[in-house]
């Protein structure tokens, strides 16, 4: 059995190499996302993009290398040690640039979370059984299908559940059939969606971005200790989404933060958290 999943491991991460690669090297946010992640740190701007590109040149590579069967030692190897490289780049971000987005499978604005390590842990894993039992995957797919066939959906699965720039793709829809399917007045902490709604228009942030809005609640989701309302909007002509935060707990319409985001990109345009200190009012300009 074993053997069987350890030659089914080049397909694996040479896929996810792939599209790591096709998010680096073709997609038109490409330099954002370069500028939004890490490697600023590391190489500084100018170098961010061109770095960028190189490591999705060697995803694609190597990708393409574990997919042309057989796989050799010497590709699981690289991989291996390319998984290593991204684990501890990911653990880097994390710590010393926090607010700085992935830019490993999407171009979407999504700061390093555990999710991400956790994915980074599993392709060491996957590559390093690669290595260790190198044979090819569509011999051990060809003899065992139903058994192979599952082994590989739910890798893909797991890929897919930790990956935050994918949440768009399944989580977002998951949870927006949750809330066709439940009663729209109630959240899962017990807390009325109608309470949370009553605070967060009570709140400034609703007031200065109300003209924005174009439709009621969309969507609710409880995370953590915060409830998430999200509204259709319109900002500067792009489709947007306004998502309010209101704490559980925390009944005060103080508390309340609003992001405005890009319905088309991911990137949030404007960021407001609490009452603005007396005096004259600002106009809202973009975060």
């Amino acid at each position: 059995m074993i053997e069987m999943i350890a030659a089914l491991q080049p397909l694996v991460v040479g896929a996810v190499l792939i599209w790591s690669a096709r998010v680096k090297l073709f997609s038109r946010q490409a330099a954002a996302a370069a500028h939004r992640s890490a490697l600023v740190r590391l190489v500084g701007q100018h170098r961010a993009l061109p770095a960028y590109r190189l490591l999705g040149g060697v995803e694609l590579t190597l990708g393409a290398l574990l997919l042309l069967p057989p796989a050799a030692r010497l590709e699981a190897a690289a991989a291996t040690v390319l998984a290593t490289g991204f684990l501890a780049y990911l653990a880097y971000a994390r710590r010393a640039a926090p607010a700085s987005s992935c830019g490993c499978l999407s171009a979407r604005p999504t700061p390093v979370s555990g999710r991400s390590l956790a994915r980074a842990a599993l392709l060491v894993v996957a590559a390093g059984l690669a290595g260790l039992f190198p044979a090819g995957w569509p011999t051990a797919l060809a003899t065992r299908p139903l058994a192979g066939g599952a082994m590989l959906l739910a890798e893909v699965a797991a890929v897919a559940a930790l990956s935050p720039e994918l949440d768009a793709a399944w989580l977002l829809p998951l949870r927006r059939l949750r809330a066709r399917l439940t009663n729209p007045l109630r959240g899962g902490s017990g807390v009325p969606l109608l309470a949370t709604v009553h605070q967060v228009q009570l709140s400034d942030p609703y007031r200065r971005v109300a003209p924005l809005l174009r439709s009621d609640v969309r969507e609710h989701w409880d995370d953590g200790d915060w409830r998430f309302v999200g509204h259709a909007g319109l900002y500067q002509g792009r489709p947007v989404t306004a998502v309010f935060a209101a704490p559980l707990a925390d009944h005060d319409p103080e508390a309340v933060r609003v992001a405005v985001v890009d319905d088309a990109t991911g990137q949030t345009l404007l960021a407001l958290a609490g009452t603005p200190p007396a005096g004259p009012r600002l106009a809202v300009v973009p975060a």
